[in-house]
């Protein structure tokens, strides 16, 4: 019996308190993560989420289509360019072409 009494004495009454305190917030804090209510908020929450991400996506297509159109005129724009250059290159040789066989 002294025995039993040491080990009770060695115990810590305020950890002992804190461990149990622990415990009865974390078993109702299940209690209340899974109630109706809580099921509710997380619902409207997704839901929320999910109207977001449409959104989201709405405004990326969009970005992703004009991106897609500036690029396209990029090339239209790179290839008038080029023909015009390649004109100017033989317009040139032309010319210096006649002015040789004069």
């Amino acid at each position: 019996m002294l025995n039993c009494l040491k080990c009770l004495s060695k115990i810590d009454g305020k950890k002992t308190g804190i461990f149990a305190a622990g415990v009865l917030f974390g078993t109702a804090g299940i209690k209340i993560l899974s109630s109706k209510e809580a099921k509710k908020v997380y619902t409207n929450c997704t839901a929320a989420a999910l109207r977001a991400k449409e959104c989201i996506m709405n405004t990326a297509t969009t970005i992703q289509e004009n991106a897609e159109d500036i690029y396209a005129e990029a090339q239209q724009i790179n290839e008038e360019r080029a023909a015009e250059d390649e004109e100017v290159v033989c317009t040139s040789e032309e010319e210096k072409e006649n002015s040789d066989e004069v």
